[in-house]
């Protein structure tokens, strides 16, 4: 898979994951709770594998 492409999905991933904590923290809820938590484990992952490239 070449480089371009794993950058433009790493940023389509961050757009959604961000997407779903913004909306998650409008949404007073256990369902908001669980749609923030999902965002979070988003941003961690992609945090994680961009970090794991430099270790």
């Amino acid at each position: 898979m070449s480089n371009t492409v794993k950058n433009l999905i790493m940023v389509i991933v961050f757009i959604v994951c961000l997407a779903l904590v913004i909306i998650g923290q409008k949404t007073i809820s256990v369902t908001g709770l669980a749609t923030q938590l999902v965002g979070l484990v988003g941003l961690l992952t992609l945090l994680f594998i961009y970090n794991h490239k430099y270790k």
